[in-house]
């Protein structure tokens, strides 16, 4: 349960504006799954069923409802059904093996845990908790549930890959239109448009996405898994507004083009144009420069807005693609709270052009999360990190690094996967990259590369190309292939399981 129940504004929670949405234009489509299309009369039905089904669990305002469903429509239902009875909605991921959902489940402790996968042992869900299995039909009316109070937290989605050292992030915000129309507005997430969730809701950036435009009236539609050529026939199908990225998919997209499209702005005719289309917008990684400008050639730099936040929120950049041009490889200027760069020893700030750790805050008096199973690695002043790596050119643009985690010490230098990773994606049977330190006896590390490609290409080949584009530390000593992706469909990936 969330540790308090505070009273909040007296403003229209989520969940009652969904019901007045769904009132006003019961007819107008909601969600878009795979399989079918629900309007938003049939999502509030189905959300009040599961609502009355989670109350008889005994779901109570200011508890935790985990969500461990894949990218259905029903993921949405229990969204709001969470935030009818004034609980808080923390997705899961429905790839967890036993051992993970069972860490998480046990620093959450939610009354319920609903969407489990076939073939999960739900030995492993902690006492007090009742897990329903996907598939699981509420029961219930379908009309609302008795008014609730707002949530105390509108999400609570945990990190990234979350195994073994489980770490909630609980939004600081309570569960109110007045918060999703404010953070709508930064990312050009207009009402009533068409959204294109491409990624997995179990990462925070898809699901907060998605959900405010959900409230804003868009229609979402999801995608079940991604494929670009897929992506791309339902962007043009339902006209889509706004499309959520990472950069591994807005490469698959541009591949679609044909091999090495996205370095060959010849094969722009055979991406679609997309004239709904009013923002592309991406974060959660660093973007290769040659995807970058290939988007931006494909769909102009007026449509491309690229962000950079964690979950925790404590602040925030933002860039257009017409900036990005003019400040190739930054990910924009600080547009909410304050960041800085400072030395890892954290004795004195960055100058400009220095790379170092990033520590962030928000505006003064303004909290906009908490950890459940984590601590935050914070300094004097309200300064935390997220471990990530970057500095700051003299017009104020960030330029990210990389995490600090993954930086490889090459013979006392610095390298960043990131740019190694880069450098070798512009390779045109490059699909996929991951670089990673292996052990040297003169160096202490060195990179190697992990690599997915498209058709043959001999190490000689690879080494004569990152030689024409990195200097010799950063050069990986080692090529290895992969028979299939090497990120996830959110681009995630996880380093150690490379090493």
């Amino acid at each position: 349960m969330v540790e308090a129940v505070e009273a909040v504004e007296a403003v229209e929670s989520l969940g009652a504006a969904f019901t007045r949405m769904a009132r006003e234009h019961p007819d107008r489509p909601a969600v878009t799954d795979d399989d079918s299309t629900w309007s938003r009369a049939d999502l509030e039905a189905h959300a009040n069923r599961w609502a009355h089904d989670l109350a008889a669990r005994g779901v109570h305002p200011g508890d935790f409802v985990s969500i461990a469903l894949p990218n259905v429509a029903e993921h949405y239902a229990l969204t709001l059904a969470a935030w009818k009875l004034g609980a808080v909605p923390q997705p899961l991921s429905h790839k967890l093996s036993d051992a993970e959902l069972a860490a998480v489940l046990d620093v959450v402790r939610p009354p319920v845990v609903a969407g489990l996968a076939p073939g999960t042992d739900t030995s492993v869900v902690p006492p007090g908790t009742t897990a329903l299995p996907f598939g699981h039909r509420p029961g219930g009316p379908d009309t609302p549930p008795p008014p609730a109070p707002a949530p105390p937290a509108w999400k609570a989605p945990t990190s990234g890959g979350s195994t073994g050292r489980p770490k909630v992030i609980v939004a600081a915000e309570p569960g109110t239109v007045d918060i999703v129309a404010s953070r709508a507005a930064v990312y050009r997430i207009e009402p009533d448009g068409t959204f294109l969730c491409t990624a997995p809701l179990f990462h925070n950036a898809p699901y907060l996405f998605s959900l405010l435009g959900l409230m804003l009236g868009n229609h979402v539609v999801l995608m079940g898994r991604f494929d670009a050529a897929r992506a791309l026939a339902l962007a043009q199908e339902h006209a889509a507004t706004w499309i959520y990225a990472v950069p591994t998919m807005m490469g698959r997209m541009l591949r679609v083009a044909g091999d090495g499209a996205q370095r060959n702005s010849t094969h722009r005719e055979r991406l679609p144009d997309l004239p709904a289309l009013r923002t592309l917008f991406h974060i959660g990684a660093p973007c290769p420069p040659a995807v970058k400008r290939a988007v931006i050639d494909w769909l102009g730099p007026d449509r491309v807005l690229e962000g950079y936040a964690g979950t925790e929120a404590q602040a925030r950049t933002s860039i257009t693609g017409r900036e990005w041009l003019e400040h190739p490889g930054s990910v924009g200027r600080v547009t909410g709270g304050e960041i800085e760069a400072r030395t890892l020893d954290g004795e004195r700030r960055c100058a400009v052009g220095e790379v170092g750790e990033l520590w962030l805050r928000p505006e003064p008096g303004r909290t906009t999360y908490r950890y459940i199973g984590a601590e935050a690695r914070s300094r004097p002043g309200g300064w935390e990190s997220l471990g990530d790596m970057g500095s700051f050119d003299a017009d104020g643009y960030l330029h990210l690094a990389d995490r600090a985690a993954d930086m490889i010490v090459v013979g006392g230098q610095n390298v960043y996967p990131a740019e190694i990773e880069a450098a070798i994606l512009e390779h045109p049977a490059v699909m996929s990259a991951v670089v990673v330190p292996a052990p040297d006896d003169d160096l202490g590390s060195v990179p190697h590369a992990v690599v997915q490609t498209g058709h043959d290409v001999t190490d000689a080949d690879l080494d004569a190309h990152v030689a024409a584009r990195l200097s010799p530390a950063k050069r990986p000593r080692a090529w290895r292939r992969s028979a299939g992706a090497l990120r996830d469909d959110a681009g995630k990936v996880r380093r150690s399981s490379y090493r």
